[in-house]
């Protein structure tokens, strides 16, 4: 309990944070340019997405750029398709990620600030809509949670999994869409080519499994098995597109092998916390009353070579949000932040799940924040 060594793949001090390009190539602009294009379309995205007569926009939960460039070998399909990399948000999480890629805002405007928020005192699971593993649907109503519409205010046709049709986080970022169940990836590719043979403008398709295996598994062999079934998948898709039909692909998150690289937060931290929340690789400290400046001090001596150590406002004033944070998203937020660097994550005893996580994402290193952007047209 906080004596545990520091991290000895952490980067030299003078590292910086990857920070997100909220004005120019990140997830929360692709949405805006597919759905409103603009008479130009950014200099960023694949030309062959300029014009097309339909949009698949699929989102792959998980796949990281530097991950993806790694194995290009494993992913021919995804490898021959034109595009690059852009950025994901801050942190670099799915219920974050996934919101500002559905409504095109950034986590400062829609406040769906982490995977685990506080919320009144109490901290809400996102991605489970829970509060001490209890529904949260009726107590932190997801609608008022996040009230802006997803798609720009438009109604497409998605493709999800069918068991999240009434989940609390698909109201909070997918709400008012048409909803289309998927039961197994062979019927994500069954819905996805009836609709685009339907006639439908734009269909998203969101596939979440190659974050699944990350998380179990780790990058290895488990990983590339799950890639190159992906990529077969994406190969399908590009196959049954119509003519003059486009398929645009991103993610939301990278992935990193943290393994049992866990640390507890020095006892002088814990001293002055009162809660905790986010995750592994960006944890929020909760200050005690009258306690912020001491807890930044505290956690700046003990953890300044694991972490990017930074108080709530400094993190406002750089931008880590985007230009712009609502009230609502900064009372979400804690009073300083851990950002891991290197291969480590910081432990709460309340942030745990059925399994131990191998592989992580949260922090603003490369391989958690370059997502690709590609796109084949038919």
């Amino acid at each position: 309990m906080g004596d545990e060594p520091s991290n000895p793949d952490a980067p030299p001090d003078s590292v910086e944070p990857l920070l997100p390009d909220y004005a120019g190539p990140c997830v929360c602009n692709v949405m805006p340019a597919l759905l409103e294009p603009p008479d130009e379309m950014p200099s960023w995205f694949p030309e062959c997405v300029a014009d097309a007569d339909q949009v698949l926009f699929l989102v792959l939960d998980g796949l990281g750029w530097d991950q993806l460039q790694e194995r290009r070998a494993v992913a021919p399909a995804l490898a021959a398709m034109q595009g690059r990399d852009i950025l994901t948000v801050a942190p670099s999480t799915t219920g974050t990620a996934m919101t500002s890629i559905t409504t095109g805002l950034t986590p400062g405007e829609h406040g769906v600030i982490g995977y685990r928020v506080a919320v009144d005192g109490r901290v809400l699971n996102v991605l489970r809509w829970g509060v001490d593993g209890r529904d949260a649907r009726a107590s932190i109503p997801p609608d008022k949670f996040q009230k802006v519409s997803a798609f720009l205010g438009h109604r497409p046709a998605i493709v999800t999994r069918a068991d999240f049709r009434t989940s609390g986080f698909t109201l909070a970022h997918l709400d008012g869409v048409r909803f289309n169940g998927y039961r197994v990836t062979s019927t994500l590719m069954a819905e996805s080519a009836r609709l685009l043979r339907a006639g439908e403008p734009f269909v998203y398709a969101y596939y979440e499994g190659i974050d699944k295996v990350a998380h179990e598994y780790g990058l290895g062999d488990h990983y590339d098995a799950e890639l190159a079934y992906v990529d077969r998948l994406v190969s399908d898709l590009t196959a049954a597109l119509p003519r003059n039909a486009v398929l645009v692909v991103t993610s939301d998150h990278g992935q990193l092998n943290v393994g049992d690289n866990m640390i507890t937060p020095h006892r002088d931290v814990l001293d002055e916390v009162s809660f905790q929340s986010g995750e592994g690789r960006f944890r929020w400290l909760h200050a005690r009353p009258g306690r912020t400046d001491p807890l930044l001090a505290a956690a700046t001596a003990h953890h300044s070579s694991d972490a990017w150590v930074l108080s709530q406002e400094q993190m406002i004033g750089e931008g880590w949000f985007g230009p712009k944070v609502t009230d609502a998203a900064r009372s979400r937020l804690g009073d300083v932040a851990l950002v891991a660097k290197g291969t480590v994550a910081f432990s709460d005893p309340d942030d745990g799940g059925p399994f131990e996580l191998i592989s992580r994402h949260g922090s603003a290193t490369s391989a958690e924040m370059r997502v690709p952007l590609l796109a084949h047209r038919a």
